[in-house]
């Protein structure tokens, strides 16, 4: 999908859409609690690696971000969240997006089943503006499209 990734940042470079991605990693090569891990550039995943968490580097990125915006839509969680230590990204910039909207600064919303449970866990979802558990319906609703269910319901 690597030409679709180029496209995608081709199209938002033109119209000044800027996208943030890892600057770096937590990579390990088992896929289970508390696997020997470690956090390296986001180019260097050594090719028997893993990428299972955004970085601390990352993480300060996205919060620094936050604390910027006015709005939030979360879709997706930003590493393998059910696995200690592996959902320490997703915890810090749930927690952190919690914070601001509920110091009034930040609306955030939030859908899709994985989302939700992430945010559950990190405890940050009692504070979001809004969590939708539909994940791909959220999305076309938010681009405005007309969802099946509730075309049905208005017919």
């Amino acid at each position: 999908m690597k030409d679709t990734a180029l496209e995608i940042l081709a199209k938002a470079e033109t119209t000044g859409c800027k996208i943030i991605l890892p600057s770096d990693i937590v990579v390990a090569e088992k896929f289970e609690t508390h696997a020997a891990h470690q956090v390296l550039p986001a180019d260097q995943c050594p090719e028997t690696g893993m990428i299972l968490d955004a970085g601390p580097q990352s993480v300060a990125t996205i919060n620094a971000i936050l604390e910027q915006s006015k709005t939030l839509i979360w879709n997706g969680p930003l590493g393998a969240f059910e696995l200690e230590p592996f959902d320490a990204a997703t915890n810090a910039a749930a927690l952190r997006a919690a914070a601001l909207t509920r110091a009034g600064s930040l609306i955030a919303v939030a859908g899709g089943g994985d989302t939700v449970a992430a945010l559950n866990a990190s405890g940050a979802a009692k504070d979001f503006t809004y969590i939708s558990t539909a994940g791909g319906a959220f999305l076309e609703w938010m681009e405005g499209k007309t969802l099946p269910g509730v075309a049905a319901l208005e017919g």
